[in-house]
């Protein structure tokens, strides 16, 4: 039986909680607003908000309550990750790479700094040479590896509600049969025939188009994009939706 998000006012904040968590993607997208101006009552919740839910997944429900946790009372938020001082999410990193600025950035909604943090990672995830040079190139990126992207795209795909990751891109390109020249203007990478400017043309906030980040120079070409969407860690997670 299909939940009932037509009236959440009624629900306990329990009770909005299980339907956020658990319903379809529209049933969730409609009670974001919900879970934002309730926020008083997540909060009295404490530690046991998050309870039911798993630190290794990429629920993107929790993702936007820790969002508005952390915007409503930052403090609160750091007491309830006392333990967790990573961050909320685990992020196992076979590189051994610390993925808490980048969470830390997700989690504060900094999209600039985060895209920033993850080409970053993916440098050092290519190899020092990649470091040294400043850039990736596309045969580097089979040496990446699994657990690390994995990591990568399901932070981004947490706290963003489900809009931005390399997956979604990956399927937003899956549904326009593989078309980059279509994938461009859909994500708003290119206006017009001409490529945005970065930064500063960039929407860095969860009003951009869906798959608008994170970013990857397209100057250089397409084949930087399309091995990474079709590294095995990566490809795999488009073909599920979340």
């Amino acid at each position: 039986m299909p939940l009932d998000t037509s009236d959440s006012t009624n629900l306990t904040i329990q009770e909005l909680i299980e339907q956020f968590s658990r319903g379809s993607l529209r049933q969730r997208r409609r009670l974001i607003k919900s879970i934002e101006t309730r926020s008083n009552e997540l909060l009295d919740l404490g530690p046991s908000l998050l309870d039911d839910f798993d630190r290794e997944g990429d629920n993107w429900s929790v993702g936007w309550i820790l969002q508005v946790c952390q915007k409503k009372e930052p403090s609160f938020l750091f007491e309830m990750l006392a333990n967790k001082q990573k961050g909320w999410f685990l992020a196992p990193s076979k590189k051994g790479i610390d993925y808490q600025p980048l969470q830390k950035a997700l989690l504060e909604q900094d999209y600039e700094e985060a895209d920033r943090l993850t080409s970053k990672f993916l440098r050092e995830l290519a190899g020092q040479e990649a470091v040294d040079r400043g850039y990736v190139y596309f045969s580097e990126v089979e040496l990446m590896e699994e657990v690390d992207l994995t990591t990568i795209d399901r932070l981004w795909n947490a706290y963003s509600q489900g809009r931005f990751s390399f997956s979604v891109q990956g399927r937003i390109l899956d549904s326009l049969n593989g078309k980059y020249e279509k994938l461009w203007p859909r994500i708003g990478w290119k206006t017009n025939g001409v490529w945005t400017r970065y930064p500063t043309s960039f929407t860095w906030s969860l009003e951009a188009p869906e798959g608008h980040m994170p970013l990857i120079n397209q100057l250089r070409g397409v084949r930087l994009f399309d091995a990474l969407l079709n590294h095995p860690a990566l490809l795999s997670r488009r073909q599920t939706k979340t």
